[in-house]
């Protein structure tokens, strides 16, 4: 680690400095990100099955109530719907049909989950798309500041030359380094998400399609 920020340059250490900093950023959101993945998918088939187990409504309602996870989170938002609609509330919310002001709330409630497991992903973005452009920048720093010493000791000899200018070349090696995952991660947790957004879709078209069959009784 010593030897990273052993280069006669501050511009070059802080650049590697920040590029380490960037590829623990990209690890931790990756790992977190991770776990929440699994223990997303684990409550949600849980919850699944319990709710599709049950004997009836009411009983699925109950589930419901006490369940966790992104697809309870979104029964939880139909079933509160339906109560709402029941109570006979007159406010431009619930004005409408009971199906299109079904529709429309668990179509909200969707698009707030979206945005809750979008968090991170800017980041890892932003990480790929500039880490290699942030090493290529400390890269040519160091070569320019070598070559200022080689001139001052006017000396160009292959080992006078090779040794600032391989130092400064690592600063584009840890560039490329720290963009890769961060990319990767990316596209996984991207993918993951478009998956995760329509089983919710397809949860909520089965809901208002239930509530339909029970004539929106919450």
């Amino acid at each position: 680690m010593n030897d990273l920020f052993s280069i006669n340059s501050p511009v070059v250490s802080g650049t590697l400095l920040l590029l380490i900093l960037l590829s623990i950023a990209t690890w931790s959101i990756a790992f977190y990100k991770l776990k929440r993945q699994l223990q997303d998918k684990k409550r949600n088939r849980e919850f699944q099955q319990s709710f599709w187990a049950a004997s009836d409504w009411q009983q699925a309602a109950q589930h419901a109530a006490h369940g966790v996870g992104d697809v309870t989170t979104l029964a939880q938002a139909g079933f509160a719907e339906l109560k709402a609609f029941n109570s006979e509330r007159h406010d431009l919310m619930h004005t409408g049909a009971p199906q299109e002001v079904l529709e429309r709330q668990m179509r909200q409630q969707v698009q707030n989950i979206q945005r809750y497991h979008e968090r991170g992903l800017a980041e890892l973005a932003t990480i790929g798309a500039t880490a290699p452009f942030v090493g290529l920048f400390g890269t040519v720093w160091g070569i320019m500041h070598a070559l200022q010493e080689i001139g001052a000791s006017g000396s160009a000899s292959l080992d006078v030359v090779a040794g600032p200018i391989g130092e400064a070349l690592i600063a584009t090696a840890i560039g490329i380094a720290t963009a890769l995952p961060a990319v990767l991660a990316y596209n996984y947790f991207l993918r993951g998400l478009k998956v995760r957004i329509t089983e919710l879709e397809n949860f909520a078209h089965d809901f208002v399609r239930l509530a339909l069959k029970h004539n929106f009784k919450g």
